[in-house]
């Protein structure tokens, strides 16, 4: 196990952003998806180490609309699509974050790679 030097955020989408991106084309029956669907696809953002919950208010407000793009985008690659206004305010109503102090790397085979996020990475491209 190695320690990284950084902390985590677990963002997880909230029943307003499931509405949302069931909105985006719209469905009968049962074909929506649910919260717990889309819960499986939250992400983990790796931050600096945080040393208050003041530090850490401050960095997720000041990095808010950057993590609500990569979560809109990895439904909806037209920003036309998505809400017209993305502040904190929306970020507040459309995710909830969990803050980890520690983050550990299982992996003892494996070295971590570091590389630019592709927006392509974010989007469902399978062919199928």
């Amino acid at each position: 196990m190695k320690l990284l030097n950084r902390s985590a955020l677990s963002v997880r989408p909230t029943q307003p952003f499931v509405d949302w991106i069931n909105a985006l084309e719209p469905t009968t029956g049962d074909d929506d998806l649910t919260l717990a669907d889309v819960e499986r696809e939250s992400t983990i953002y790796l931050i600096p180490e945080m040393d208050t919950p003041e530090a850490l208010e401050t960095l997720v407000r000041d990095r808010c609309v950057e993590i609500l793009e990569t979560e809109l985008r990895a439904w909806e690659e037209d920003e036309r699509q998505w809400p017209q206004t993305l502040d904190w305010t929306l970020f507040q109503t459309f995710l909830n974050v969990e803050h980890s102090y520690l983050a550990i790397d299982l992996d003892d085979e494996t070295a971590l790679e570091i590389s630019d996020v592709d927006d392509a990475l974010l989007l469902d491209n399978d062919p199928d």
